[in-house]
């Protein structure tokens, strides 16, 4: 087979400025998961580094797995994501419909071809029988795959299964040879046709199967590139066979591009036995969608100099196929949480203080949409825990004292069991009179007069002094944002509220309940 490394045009990955059209072409039968999104972020990534065409094909022939819902989770976790497309379902395109379930006819068009021109038969072998030969097979040490018992029956021996009434399948007939192409990651591959037995191409009902599909519409869609992961290698061959008995010249034939494992911490293939696979997830806890994005890319692909963060624009105007690294990639979930992070970090306040806005709806601390009061207050009080968060799922907890009720506010048992013991009511006693009549009620007030009643009059050092007891008194927790702004956000009444109440707590052995 010709060497399609460098296709008419020229340039970077064998293509021409806007020759490029790639497709991602999932078949959903549940959340994309991180595999998934990998192969679409380098599919979009290739289309728009070369000004080509990013297509969404969905594959859904087998419509007791791929379900309506699963089509438009797929498409919205995209959406989410950032991956455009160009042409596909709500987009558009003269190579459409692009839902397979919509194409049953073209189809059926082509495996009646097939089997006129000689190219695919029908098989009339049942389960049973294929599954008794394949294990005759096995026995004797030769093939597992499909004998060609059907290649050739006899006018007589197709009447016979008639008879019978089998319902025959279609399967392809894989001539003799072999197939050698070109990987744009993995090189020249070479497949001996001896072990690539005849494919089925439909089933017994005439629906179609994921070769024949997926060739007939590269074809018909114009697809220059089929970027994908490795474990479809294998199917190539079969592909480019059907290629061939389309009658496509080999020139035009889809150039490979087979992307490596996605491996999990046990060194095994990710699954849902060693990571957490689906996408959605990550969404759900909090994940930013371009900090996804950029650890995905890592697994395969590096933008060099040592770079490990950049921007989805940064990634599209420097995406190359040809530094994606053909071994295998562990995913690592702490360092997509510290990459989470530093994007986090990056964002601008306002864009920050927006994205933890559902967290905070979602565990009941604001409308949605916040109030006037509650908008103001999300505001103030985000800057507070942006440095200090890997996740937005994290902000409910942080910010969760400012927004409850007093009826509502809770002290953590293990932290007023450490905190709020008997020794800490003096500071508490303190604190509750340096703020009771504290003008202006403002940041820098607040923390001279802490500093002056707690370190000068108790002669406490500053972690003793805010770190312990007055930090559970009016968070509720050891652990959150900065002590004085946060009081200053917490109010005055609230703030000696709640001192009061985690005096009666210290009085009780450091239990909430002791006081009862």
């Amino acid at each position: 087979m010709t060497d399609h490394g460098a296709a008419p045009g020229g340039g970077r990955d064998g293509a021409g400025p806007g020759r490029v059209r790639v497709r991602f072409a999932p078949s959903p039968s549940g959340e994309l998961h991180v595999g998934n999104v990998r192969t679409a972020l380098y599919d979009w990534a290739f289309a728009r580094s070369t000004g080509g065409t990013f297509v969404l094909r969905i594959e859904d022939t087998d419509r007791t797995r791929v379900l309506p819902e699963y089509i438009d989770s797929a498409q919205d976790t995209l959406r989410w994501l950032g991956l455009d497309w160009d042409e596909g379902p709500g987009a558009g395109g003269e190579f459409g419909p692009y839902l397979q379930s919509e194409r049953l006819d073209i189809y059926a068009e082509w495996v009646d071809r097939f089997l006129s021109g000689g190219h695919a038969y029908h098989c009339y072998c049942s389960p049973e029988e294929l599954a008794e030969r394949r294990e005759a097979a096995r026995k004797a040490g030769g093939p597992s795959g499909y004998d060609g018992h059907c290649r050739d029956l006899t006018p007589g021996q197709v009447a016979a299964y008639q008879a019978e009434g089998r319902q025959p399948v279609v399967r392809f007939r894989m001539p003799p040879g072999s197939t050698t192409f070109t990987d744009l990651v993995r090189g020249e591959v070479t497949f001996d046709h001896a072990h690539v037995p005849d494919f089925t191409l439909t089933r017994a009902d005439g629906t179609p199967l994921y070769t024949l599909a997926v060739a007939v519409d590269d074809v018909l869609m114009k697809i220059t590139h089929v970027v994908r992961g490795e474990d479809l290698l294998s199917s190539t061959p079969r592909q480019i066979a059907v290629y061939r008995a389309m009658g496509v010249d080999e020139a035009q034939f889809p150039v490979f591009a087979h992307l490596p494992y996605v491996l999990g911490k046990d060194g095994q293939r990710l699954s849902k036995r060693n990571e957490v696979v689906s996408v959605n997830w990550y969404r759900e806890q909090g994940f930013l969608p371009e900090a996804i994005c950029n650890y995905l890319a890592l697994l395969g692909w590096s933008p060099g100099e040592n770079r490990e963060e950049f921007t989805m624009a940064e990634m599209a105007a420097e995406f190359d196929l040809a530094r994606v690294n053909r071994n295998a990639a562990q995913f690592d979930a702490r360092k997509l949480e510290a990459i989470n992070g530093d994007k986090i970090r990056a964002l601008d306040p306002a864009d920050f203080a927006a994205r933890i806005i559902p967290f905070l709806a979602a565990d009941g601390l604001v409308a949605d949409p916040p109030t006037g009061a509650q908008a103001e207050l999300i505001a103030a009080s985000a800057p507070l825990i942006q440095p200090r968060i890997a996740t937005l799922a994290e902000a409910p907890g942080m910010l969760g004292f400012l927004f409850v009720g007093e009826a509502e506010f809770t002290v953590d048992p293990d932290d007023a069991a450490r905190a709020l013991t008997v020794a800490a009511e003096p500071v508490l006693t303190a604190a509750e009179a340096a703020l009771a009549g504290l003008e202006p009620w403002t940041c820098e007030a607040i923390e001279a007069a802490l500093r002056a009643a707690l370190v000068d009059g108790l002669g406490l050092k500053p972690r003793a002094a805010f770190s312990g007891a007055l930090r559970v008194a009016v968070t509720g927790k050891r652990a959150g944002p900065p002590l004085f702004e946060s009081i200053a956000l917490l109010g005055r009444d609230r703030t000696l509220g709640r001192l009061a109440r985690a005096r009666v707590i210290a009085a009780g052995g450091g239990q909430p309940g002791g006081e009862s």
